[in-house]
């Protein structure tokens, strides 16, 4: 964890519409902590730093709330559907060593062989990992690939230490020539 994923957190006294307005006016997001047993912690976190930290997917905070620290992944982020502003947080407390289970994106790198096209069928795959270290994203090589290969969730190189819990038949990538457009024919003054 680095110094930028540790977020100053407020417990909340206040809830309901009105509070959470409030607390959204002044710079804040409502937010609930709960897992491992707990009781739901109710917290306001500062708006703008957890608005840049959460671009990441499954984004992992060190909530610093008075005083003591507590690992939280984000587990639903509640935008509006018009100014897309943050809403609410729901984190999920998380411990070191602990295994997760999150949804990767899948990154296609390189290029296939000249006149052929790769398409992403699996834009996600779920694996288990360590909590405090969820990859960003897999790589899927397609360098040099031919017309007709597919790549399924079995054949990606997951990064160390992550189980793959998505199907392994599933596929994920396939090569293929772009379809030929067939030529219209201009319409004659008889139809």
């Amino acid at each position: 964890m680095t110094d930028e994923n540790i977020v100053k957190a407020a417990v909340r006294e206040s809830f309901g519409k009105g509070a959470a307005r409030r607390l959204r006016a002044i710079g804040q997001i409502p937010a609930v902590l709960y897992g491992h047993g707990t009781q739901p912690q109710h917290l306001a976190l500062p708006a703008h730093q957890v608005g840049l930290l959460i671009r990441k997917a499954n984004a992992v905070l060190d909530l610093d709330i008075a005083g003591k620290s507590h690992l939280a992944l984000v587990k639903d982020v509640q935008k509006d559907p018009v100014r897309q502003i943050i809403e609410h947080l729901d984190l999920i407390v998380v411990t070191k060593g602990e295994r997760v289970q999150v949804e990767v994106p899948v990154h296609l790198e390189g290029e296939s062989f000249p006149g052929t096209i790769t398409e992403l069928e699996s834009h996600t795959l779920n694996l288990e990992v360590e909590a405090t270290h969820i990859p960003e994203f897999v790589v899927v090589s397609v360098e040099g690939l031919s017309e007709g290969t597919q790549i399924h969730a079995k054949d990606v190189v997951l990064p160390t230490g992550a189980i793959l819990i998505t199907d392994a038949d599933v596929l994920v990538a396939v090569v293929h020539a772009p379809q030929k457009a067939e030529p219209v024919e201009p319409a004659t003054a008889a139809e």
